[in-house]
């Protein structure tokens, strides 16, 4: 009986800059065609930007951002890694002032990572907190 082979996946350290957003797209549409995995990459790329920009925002220091890109039997997983250890905003459902206002320039993300991704959340790390979400096979 032949084993399945383990999950591919990807991972990379990015500069705590705004330059980590359009690298962190890059990498996620290049890792998603590299493994060949089946899920949305245009979905993958628009979340991790999300994410990696609030990772950037808001989180300080000069810590490094991690990017974990995993193939999964079912689609692919996304993490972003940080230093800050305070939870990112609530993941399952809209914050206490509901839904953000569709006119502001902030205050989306968490709201597209919500409904476009097959399940999100975050975790703690040893070094701060890991945000994720995980996208089903298109």
């Amino acid at each position: 009986m032949h084993e399945p082979p383990a999950p591919a996946s990807w991972r990379i350290a990015l500069p705590h800059t705004a330059a980590a957003v359009p690298i962190a797209r890059a990498l996620v549409r290049t890792a998603l065609t590299e493994i060949e995995s089946p899920a949305d990459s245009d979905t993958a790329e628009l979340l991790t930007a999300e994410l990696v920009a609030n990772a950037v925002e808001h989180t300080s220091g000069l810590d490094p951002i991690e990017l974990v890109i995993e193939l999964l039997p079912t689609g692919c997983q996304v993490e972003v890694h940080d230093s800050n250890p305070q939870p990112p905003g609530d993941l399952s459902a809209p914050g206490p002032m509901g839904e953000p206002d569709p006119w502001q320039e902030h205050g989306r993300g968490l709201l597209l990572i919500r409904t476009l991704s097959s399940s999100c959340g975050h975790r703690p790390t040893d070094s701060g907190k890991a945000v994720w979400f995980t996208l089903p096979a298109a």
